[in-house]
């Protein structure tokens, strides 16, 4: 199978991955102003042309023209005659839109119980401690049968054991009070900078990222202006989505093509101050995810940005320029230039300085999955309109408008406590509160739908429910590597 047409080497021919190397991973780098985002705009509107569903994440606002046809201009003329290209073509590509907020396209949701403890401690900058008790907290969730769909719920959750902190010293050890208190605080100033909006129902089902339209893969454009603003919650969203992507997909071995490619911009933020234990996780999610036929593609402005454990993963490369004013800067440019299949005709290091807007270094993995040599070459022309498109319906789809657009607010954890105090019940000598506190148990121990009986309210939400938590009859509960409910 033919490569993608990325770039374009003068008297040599066009440069790009091969398809069934692209779950092989990849990066594309370069400093700013450089062209890292047509670059990956042409790079998605390829895979889409190859049938594959894209996700990428726009976080300059300048990347919802998929849908608009490019426009001859006197700048693509001149970039057309430096290629030694006649002319360009002009294409559209079916995209769906997402945004956290839910103001540029469809809220993306997730529940409390199903992001898990590991990555919830993350977000909300947890020390040792405060991480451990939330651990706790989970456990004792998940044992009463208590669902953590949204923001409520965890309140309601640490606010209760904030009031109960010696009645969990027999069952879970104790808890810390000023530490308890601690958590509520961070959940209270989250809270305020609006991070609650991403936790409810219906949560997103991975799936509606893998649609394809007319023969052509749906570019999923995750609306990002906003949300990289916090950049806790971009990069424990982008977490979630990873484990989330490996938890669901099952193993697909290899494939022509991939099943579904993510673009991930600013991927610095993702790996900022992460906690080793994490890390190392993440590490392993990356090598695996491969095989159920997902590309993960890494957008940054050094290929220092990321850990090596995890740049030695991403057969695919694509640097831009690089810029070196400081002694750290001229270091990393050395580093930069190690990490890529020497040319004997190259410099590599001296091509990372000079490379002009537009221009790059390309290695690719070949078919057999061995490295080609690096090459200095030309980005090609993307098809469809580039730069912020101001007509744009963000809510076109009607379908998934059906399925997203309402929020789904049912009983649930915080419900519950308000009612009963399951310590209590626990603890009481009266046979018949025993025996319905030992049925809630055996209940939420369960492998059916997360300890909870069928009711109207559940009658009314099941796929919902089936999606949030990802749980349905004969499963048992389980976290995956980063914490998240395993979709078993």
């Amino acid at each position: 199978m033919n490569q993608l047409k990325i770039a374009k080497v003068l008297n040599k021919g066009v440069l790009g991955p091969v398809p069934s190397m692209i779950n092989r991973h990849g990066l594309i780098a370069g400093a700013t102003g450089t062209g890292k985002t047509i670059t990956m705009k042409l790079f998605i509107e390829e895979l889409s042309k190859l049938g594959v569903p894209t996700f990428l994440v726009d976080v300059k606002g300048d990347l919802n023209g998929f849908e608009c046809k490019g426009q001859t201009s006197e700048k693509l003329t001149e970039r057309l005659a430096q290629i030694e290209e006649a002319t360009s073509e002009f294409d559209t590509f079916p995209t769906h839109y997402w945004d956290l907020f839910g103001k540029n396209g469809l809220p993306i949701r997730t529940t409390i119980s199903d992001m898990g403890p590991m990555l919830l401690a993350r977000l909300l900058s947890l020390n040792e401690t405060q991480t451990s008790i939330l651990h706790t907290l989970f456990k004792f969730a998940d044992d009463e049968g208590l669902l953590l769909i949204d923001f409520k719920d965890l309140k309601a959750l640490v606010e209760f054991a904030y009031n109960n902190s010696t009645n969990f010293l027999e069952s879970y050890g104790g808890l810390n009070k000023a530490s308890l208190g601690a958590v509520i605080r961070q959940l209270n100033t989250f809270e305020q900078m609006g991070v609650d909006a991403f936790f409810g129902e219906p949560a997103l089902e991975i799936e509606d990222f893998m649609k394809i339209k007319s023969g052509k893969g749906v570019i999923n454009r995750l609306d990002a202006t906003q949300l990289v603003s916090n950049p806790l919650l971009y990069s424990t969203f982008l977490l979630w989505l990873l484990s989330e992507i490996y938890e669901t997909l099952p193993e697909a071995g290899d494939l022509d093509v991939p099943k579904v490619v993510f673009f991930f911009d600013e991927a610095h933020l993702i790996f900022n101050k992460i906690p080793g234990i994490l890390l190392s996780q993440i590490e392993q999610v990356i090598r695996l995810i491969r095989s159920k036929g997902v590309g993960i593609y890494f957008v940054t402005q050094s290929p220092t940005d990321l850990p090596d454990s995890v740049l030695g993963q991403l057969g695919n490369r694509i640097q831009h320029a690089l810029r070196a004013y400081t002694a750290k800067e001229i270091k990393q440019l050395k580093l930069a230039a190690q990490t890529f299949r020497v040319n004997p005709s190259l410099n590599i290091e001296e091509a990372l300085l000079s490379l002009g807007v537009g221009e790059a270094l390309i290695s690719c993995l070949d078919e057999k999955g061995t490295p080609n040599i690096t090459e200095r070459a030309y980005i090609l022309a993307p098809q469809s309109a580039f730069g912020h498109q101001e007509e744009i319906n963000y809510f076109i789809d009607a379908q998934l408008n059906e399925k997203y657009s309402v929020v789904v607010d049912r009983e649930s954890a915080y419900e519950r406590l308000q009612d009963e105090n399951p310590l209590l019940d626990r603890n009481t000598s009266n046979p018949s509160t025993q025996n319905r506190t030992q049925k809630s148990i055996a209940e939420s121990n369960a492998p059916k739908k997360r300890g909870r009986k069928p009711d109207s309210i559940f009658e009314k939400v099941a796929k919902s429910f089936i999606s949030s938590l990802g749980s349905s009859a004969g499963r048992s509960l389980a976290r995956g590597l980063l914490g998240t409910l395993k979709k078993l």
